[in-house]
């Protein structure tokens, strides 16, 4: 049985002014009084838009519901929402469903176990105190993105891959315009096939000379260049932008809120429920998509064949019924069962690297910054409000 839903004409993206960390406020009373609306998509598609926790996490395990690229329609706004999408890509398994997205995924998974990436806390822990170094040499003061935020992440997933890391401002360059929805198509074309082809071309020499790394490894499997080229895609560019924003925004949201931040220093211990506490908080990746297959009734509604469901995962992680007083950053709170890897068989693979960098980089920041400050007034940061990876452009910082 259904009942009436409110109808939006576009996805609310615009978050509360002096609130950096809250999702747009729209979604907070539609979430607590209809968890599921109906929503007009940029292209005219009528679909849903879903922002209750229990629903969002129920569309993701639904394997009635599909993650495949030509089925999909984008409900953020800008020129490539306007493009019908080809089916995915070989290797492009994000995008895929069923027995296709399963054969890539089994092959990935053992590469990014819980126990592989612990032991490469070692060397993260080299790669932050190197970084740490070079900004206390430097002065009292810094932008933390540059300078910490993104050099860490991206020198590990290079290492990773067996990608030379003094090419990792090209990768970085190229991957900005895919996160920004209203970047030109043309801009995006060229940046897909500019990084398309330089990993094309490290494919082929790994087939010819293996390395000791996880593209090298999987050029010893049955996958073609193709398959391979387009897996490379997928890591290197998840690699390089969510866990350096997650950096950025994350110290950006410690040192607005003193009092949690005074609770990771008075128990080290703890910066693994941090973690988990910012990453529900924050939800970087703000928003998802699914396409139901068939009709499916779920939340009182009926989503029927084609629709496409918008999973705002931001105000998921925000749900009263799931979180108590969710607009509160709380380092101790139990945030287990947040949406902000996802959910289902398409949760973030990479997600226990991500956990590793945070906790290495977080703990070695604030360890060897006791008076590390905010270096402008927090109205004047830059966020990242025009892609679909939140966070901040710049993060000016200063000790001592």
């Amino acid at each position: 049985m259904t009942t009436s839903v409110p109808h939006l004409t576009e996805l609310p993206l615009e978050r509360p002014k002096g609130c950096p960390f809250d999702p747009p406020a729209e979604l907070g009373p539609l979430r607590d009084e209809h968890p599921l609306v109906r929503l007009t998509f940029p292209d005219g598609h009528e679909g849903w838009l879903a922002t209750g926790h229990a629903i969002t996490r129920a569309v993701l395990s639904d394997p009635r519901f599909s993650a495949r690229q030509e089925l999909m329609h984008t409900p953020l706004p800008g020129a490539a929402a306007m493009v019908e999408m080809p089916p995915a890509q070989p290797g492009m398994f994000i995008r895929m469903d069923g027995a296709e997205h399963a054969r890539y995924r089994k092959l990935l998974t053992g590469k990014f176990t819980v126990r592989r990436m612990r032991q490469l806390t070692e060397r993260v822990e080299q790669v932050t105190v190197e970084h740490l170094d070079l900004m206390e040499r430097q002065g009292t003061t810094a932008d933390l993105v540059t300078a910490f935020a993104q050099p860490i992440p991206a020198l590990m997933i290079c290492e990773l891959l067996g990608v030379p890391y003094a090419d990792h401002e090209f990768f970085r360059r190229n991957v900005a315009p895919l996160n920004r929805p209203d970047a030109p198509l043309e801009e995006q074309e060229a940046a897909i096939n500019a990084l398309g082809g330089y990993l094309y071309e490290l494919v082929v020499a790994k087939r010819a000379e293996p390395t000791d790394d996880i593209l090298g490894e999987l050029a010893a499997t049955d996958l073609t260049d193709e398959e391979l080229t387009s897996i490379a895609f997928l890591l290197l560019g998840a690699g390089l932008d969510t866990t350096a924003n997650m950096l950025a925004l994350g110290t950006f949201a410690l040192l607005s809120n003193p009092d949690q931040l005074a609770v990771l220093r008075e128990d080290p211990d703890s910066i693994d429920n941090a973690i988990e506490e910012l990453l529900r908080y924050l939800t970087i990746a703000h928003t998802g998509v699914r396409t139901a297959l068939e009709d499916v009734e779920i939340g009182g509604q009926v989503v029927k064949a084609g629709e496409v469901v918008a999973l705002s995962a931001g105000a998921a992680n925000r749900d009263p019924l799931k979180f108590p007083e969710p607009d509160r950053l709380d380092l101790r709170r139990n945030a287990a069962g947040h949406a902000a890897f996802g959910h289902g068989v398409h949760q973030c693979l990479g997600q226990q690297l991500a956990r590793v960098q945070m906790k290495v980089a977080f703990t070695g920041l604030l360890g060897r910054f006791p008076a590390l400050r905010l270096a402008v007034p927090a109205e004047e940061i830059p966020l990242r409000t025009d892609s679909d990876i939140y966070g901040v452009y710049a993060l000016p910082v200063a000790w001592g």
